[in-house]
């Protein structure tokens, strides 16, 4: 099951760099120029990528542990 979690993890990151380009496409698209909304949208956007993050990795917890081919 080593390839779930090899999958996992690709997914992973590929997911983050799509989830930071489209926050940071709508901040710059959608937000007034302030600071303080500004901070506000991306300490929640920071937080809410956890989520579906923490749902991926306990798929790949699921996987057995490795056993090595037995060897005769």
């Amino acid at each position: 099951m080593r390839l779930r979690i090899l999958l996992g993890s690709l997914l992973l990151i590929v997911g983050l760099v799509f989830y930071a380009l489209a926050v940071m496409a709508v901040a710059t698209r959608l937000l007034p120029d302030e600071v303080a909304i500004e901070l506000a949208f991306y300490a929640l956007a920071g937080i809410a990528w956890i989520f579906p993050a923490a749902r991926l990795t306990r798929w790949m917890q699921q996987a057995g542990p490795f056993r090595p081919p037995a060897q005769d």
